[in-house]
């Protein structure tokens, strides 16, 4: 598909590298780091992971919903857009 600002694969670092974080958390517990440390290693993991929902869902607006509208198919375009409001409204919390 042309028109991808990231390929699956980066967004597969993306993830490798957050689950290393989430690793190095577990650590950091075990090892008795200091509290405030763990929670802003935890936020950014989250925020890692947020990033890349984002990236995710642009590629779908871009790709899987432009497809719906050019095809002009009225039921898959209801489909797509119900699924991005409740994603968006989940991403709200």
């Amino acid at each position: 598909m042309k028109g991808h600002t990231t390929t699956h694969a980066e967004n597969k670092t993306r993830l490798a590298r957050i689950e290393g974080q989430v690793r190095a958390v577990g650590r950091m517990i075990d090892d008795g780091e200091y509290c405030i440390d763990i929670v802003t290693q935890v936020q950014a993991a989250r925020s890692a992971l947020q990033s890349v929902s984002k990236i995710i869902l642009e590629k779908h607006l871009k790709h899987c919903v432009a497809a719906a509208l050019e095809a002009h198919d009225e039921a898959d375009i209801d489909q797509k857009l119900e699924e991005i409001m409740v994603v968006i409204k989940r991403m709200e919390k």
